[in-house]
């Protein structure tokens, strides 16, 4: 089995799934489907997780506290099995969702037609409407609060232990809350607004005790449009990370207003995910911190914000989920692949995938270079030759160095048509090499050479088989011409 692998920064990615792994086409015939078993690079696929896909796209992604089951249509994989265990339809599409339980027999949704669904081990529990569209969720266990915000000024509060909604907490935004966290170490609300403005609530008292305007860099033209996407507590109940739909990620201490870190994605787009990271196997140990837009995922250290390393999927990054105390990183996008991600220099591999360090360490000793087997290098001189320049610019055509990647099979019709007689050629050639290796397989009688002068009966018996070589082609061409 091989692993695709990249080295940015001297950091080494493996791609176990998503977007470079190899997966049928849905449109693909079963009966064509045997015809990959010649396939050497689907032979040597890993597939890490099977079914880890879904229809369309994937748009969140999290993992249970117990570390069994993964889950957010539905799906539940089994880590022990390393296969789906079920999956779930829903009527309407999910924004996020919010597991209950250590694992994965409580959970709850939130929909994008206003209704927040509560599902069991059996299926749909209780399903039930907000007022305005919701945006985000979480819950808050000592008080079993479930706080929903949405397009409104006001933060949603739904006890699950009374069963009934609570007065809301009404916050300052004018447009509405697009994000809410809840502080690991004291429980203190976090609420990222539409405004651009971060409110923090006392879940004891439901009052507010303090408001953060992030300011960093950026041009006048923009500052109406600046808003909070995502924000992330930090285990020491101290730090905050803070990301921006401008493309910035700002680091904060609660006991200070200024950040002592702003972070520049430099593409522009919202980010959507921030993870903290602590105790890296590489790097010294230092602590990182993952973050996400659509465009690409980064790691980078979080005293002095220099890149760790980097992961640029082929579709649009949606969420990305890190395994805890692991290297291994999920990514849902919008291809049909959930991207599934290790990075050894960050953390060991998972107990339930462990075999992915021996796999990693397989490939350290035995290193595959790139070939090309279904492609042949070609020049401008040869592309001139075998009339194939009208080809250059199109998806037949891959640039490469000083030259072209051609398909072979194309390769092959285009040369037998510039040179017809190519085949005859060959086929001489071939006749000719099987007639001097039957004429080398002939067993000869050897002649002992005499024990004084040996260097001298060798050379001039090597010149009299010489004469006999010649004076038997010359009958042999006289004959011919005779007849």
């Amino acid at each position: 089995m091989v692993l695709q692998a990249s080295n940015l920064n001297n950091v080494k990615i493996y791609t176990v799934s998503g977007s470079g792994s190899r997966a049928i086409p849905d449109w693909l015939e079963r009966k064509k489907k045997k015809f990959l078993k010649n396939d050497p690079d689907w032979r040597s696929r890993v597939e890490l997780i099977q079914d880890f896909e879904f229809p369309e796209a994937s748009l969140r992604v999290k993992t249970t506290k117990d570390g069994r089951v993964y889950k957010p249509q539905i799906r539940v994989f089994e880590y022990a099995e390393m296969s789906m265990k079920f999956d779930r339809h829903t009527d309407s599409e999910n924004i996020n969702f919010v597991i209950l339980s250590d694992d994965w027999t409580k959970s709850v949704l939130l929909q994008n037609d206003r209704t927040i669904e509560f599902h069991t081990q059996g299926g749909i529990y209780y399903k039930t409407r907000i007022p305005k569209f919701g945006r985000d969720l979480a819950y808050h266990y000592p008080t079993c609060d479930l706080l929903i915000t949405a397009a409104s000024y006001e933060v949603y509060r739904l006890n699950l232990n009374q069963g009934r909604f609570l007065n809301p907490i009404s916050t300052d935004a004018t447009s509405g809350v697009n994000v809410c966290v809840i502080n690991p170490a004291h429980q203190l609300f976090g609420f990222g607004t539409q405004d651009g403005v971060v409110e923090f609530w006392d879940p004891r008292s439901r009052s507010r005790v303090g408001l953060l305007a992030p300011s960093f860099p950026v041009d006048e033209s923009n500052v109406q449009e600046f808003q909070i996407t995502t924000m992330s507590y930090r285990n020491d109940g101290l730090s905050l990370a803070v990301g921006t739909s401008t493309g910035h990620i700002l680091l904060y201490d609660l006991r200070s207003s200024s950040p002592w870190l702003v972070k520049d994605h430099q593409y522009g787009y919202p980010i959507k995910s921030i993870n903290w990271y602590d105790n890296t196997t590489g790097d010294g140990g230092r602590g990182k911190v993952i973050s996400a837009d659509s465009k690409i995922m980064k790691i980078w250290d979080r005293e002095n914000g220099a890149n760790f390393t980097s992961v640029e999927p082929n579709t649009d990054i949606n969420d990305v989920c890190v395994v805890p105390d692991s290297g291994l990183i999920f990514i849902a996008n919008e291809g049909i692949q959930i991207g599934a991600y290790y990075i050894p220099s960050l953390g060991p591999a998972p107990r339930w995938c462990s075999f992915l360090d021996n796999l990693t360490e397989e490939m350290e000793e035995n290193p595959q270079p790139n070939i090309y087997d279904d492609y042949k290098f070609v020049t401008r001189k040869e592309l001139s030759s075998l009339g194939m320049d009208h080809l250059i610019g199109t998806n037949v055509m891959k640039p490469y160095m000083h030259g072209f990647f051609v398909d072979l099979r194309l390769y092959e019709q285009a040369k037998l048509i510039s040179n017809p007689f190519a085949y005859a050629e060959y086929r001489e050639r071939v006749i000719k090499e099987k007639l001097e290796a039957k004429r080398e397989s002939r067993i000869r009688a050897t002649k002992k050479l005499p024990k004084v002068n040996k260097e001298l009966a060798s050379r001039l018996l090597h010149s009299s088989e010489k004469k006999k070589k010649g004076i038997q082609v010359c009958k042999i061409s006289c004959n011919y011409y005779y007849s």
